[in-house]
């Protein structure tokens, strides 16, 4: 692995996912993107107790249906990377003492799908381990109860406000060939622009967003063009246009080739708000829907960049602003063996 840049790694060894696993709640299985999910579940219990055994199953789920993919056991794993958006990340922690794989736990809040890509990739390049993997998740009603107020309460929000994803996403990241090879990791700087509404996350998060796109292309020397798509995790229809804005500004123009998961995830009518957040956002649809199209030669290059807000609640109630940050992985087709899921 090489720094192009300031911000850019980018990987000497063929790095391949070899395998994926979704796992969704009754929202997102109702959304545009159903058929691409592994495995969805008509209630947020999930046949759990409560709400944080819920997503735990949804991790669970996700990375039992990767390693089937792909005709492994934890036993094959040299690493575990994973993160989630609750206290200590417990959904992480306790997923880790179930399948006993050495683990690193890792947060950046929303931003973690592609934290613990571009990690599993760097490790695997400098021969520190050879297979890993990768798993985030979040839930609407945990995410609720710990940011902002119990589902239970009925509280009313903004337009603002976006919607968390109950889901969880898991990978497996490899020097074994398969048709999506990970060639690309920026790693985003924090960025704040002084923004204290935790009802809206996408102002927070575009400039972050932007920064860690902007920083990309001037590592590489690459155009916006260059890729037939640049996704971000969760701006959400407040936050998106805000970046085509920044990066205007800079001279790029994303106006043609810039999707958003928050805004993939859920059809328009449903009762979202401005649309999707939360660690599963971007890791359902990038290992579901993109990785999809990019097996199916639909897309050729793609830069996924997931953005998280850093902050917690006593943060919030302190009345400090919300700092923010996207990392961003570069995802292409290739030649090679065939992909399980």
């Amino acid at each position: 692995m090489k720094l192009t840049g300031k911000q850019t790694w980018t990987y000497s060894k063929s790095l391949y996912i070899n395998a994926t696993g979704t796992a969704v709640g009754p929202d997102e299985a109702a959304g545009p993107l159903s058929e691409t999910y592994d495995i969805t579940f008509d209630e947020l219990h999930c046949g759990q107790a409560n709400w944080e055994l819920a997503e735990r199953h949804l991790m669970e789920q996700a990375i039992d249906i990767c390693l089937q993919k792909s005709g492994k056991t934890p036993q094959d794993m040299d690493l575990f990377l994973s993160g989630d958006l609750i206290n200590q990340t417990v959904i992480a922690n306790y997923t880790a003492r179930k399948n006993q794989i050495p683990f690193l736990g890792m947060f950046g809040a929303c931003s973690t799908s592609m934290e613990t890509l571009a990690l599993a990739s760097a490790l695997i390049d400098g021969d520190f381990a050879n297979t890993v993997l990768t798993a985030v998740s979040s839930h609407n009603a945990t995410a609720e109860r710990q940011f902002r107020y119990p589902t239970e309460y009925g509280g009313q929000k903004p337009d603002t406000a976006t919607y968390t994803v109950t889901g969880a996403g898991a990978s497996i990241v490899s020097t074994q060939p398969s048709p999506v090879k990970v060639t690309m990791a920026t790693i985003g700087r924090v960025m704040d622009l002084g923004i204290t509404d935790p009802f809206d996350m996408g102002s927070a998060m575009a400039p972050a967003a932007a920064d860690t796109i902007a920083a990309h292309l001037a590592d590489t020397g690459r155009k916006s063009s260059d890729y037939d798509l640049i996704v971000t995790g969760d701006l959400s229809a407040v936050g998106s246009p805000i970046l085509l804005q920044l990066l205007q500004e800079k001279n790029h123009d994303l106006s043609s080739n810039h999707q958003d998961c928050g805004l993939l995830v859920y059809r328009p009518d449903q009762p979202v708000f401005a649309g999707g957040s939360g660690c599963a956002c971007s890791a359902v649809v990038t290992y579901g829907h993109l990785l999809k199209e990019l097996k199916e030669g639909k897309l050729k290059r793609i830069f996924v960049v997931a953005t998280g807000a850093l902050m917690n609640p006593t943060m919030v109630q302190q009345k400090e602003t919300i700092p923010t940050i996207a990392h961003g992985v570069v995802l292409e087709a290739a030649d090679g063996g065939g992909m399980n899921g």
